[in-house]
């Protein structure tokens, strides 16, 4: 259902936002893409748990919704390689104090379990 409002214009910022990083691997995925370009085996190794179909599918809809780019070297075993592009940095870091928050209630509810 939210991946149908990330081609929508008529949506407020924040559902706009949370359309294109819906999902249990895409944040993780803009997070390592920070950090330098990658072969999808590396982020498959980075990321336990996600399968090769998934990864695929992530990242061809981040693509689309130009966080990321794809790039193929015409060499023999052929070489994909995954980077953000500029407006994928731009969301990344707009998600910072989204990262703060979520730390910060982490903490808080460690807090709460410790306490009873």
């Amino acid at each position: 259902m939210t991946r149908k409002l990330a081609q929508k214009t008529d949506v407020c910022g924040v559902t706009a936002a949370i359309a294109v990083i819906d999902g249990k691997w895409k944040t993780s995925l803009l997070w390592l893409l920070e950090e330098r370009p990658h072969r999808p085996g590396e982020l498959r190794r980075r990321l336990p748990g996600l399968s090769e179909k998934v990864l695929t599918h992530a990242l061809r809809e981040m693509e689309d919704d130009g966080l990321v780019h794809r790039e193929v070297h015409d060499e023999l075993p052929l070489k994909t390689v995954y980077s953000l592009t500029e407006f994928g940095f731009d969301l990344s870091k707009a998600l910072t104090p989204i990262s703060d928050w979520g730390h910060r209630r982490l903490e808080k509810l460690a807090e709460a379990q410790s306490a009873s």
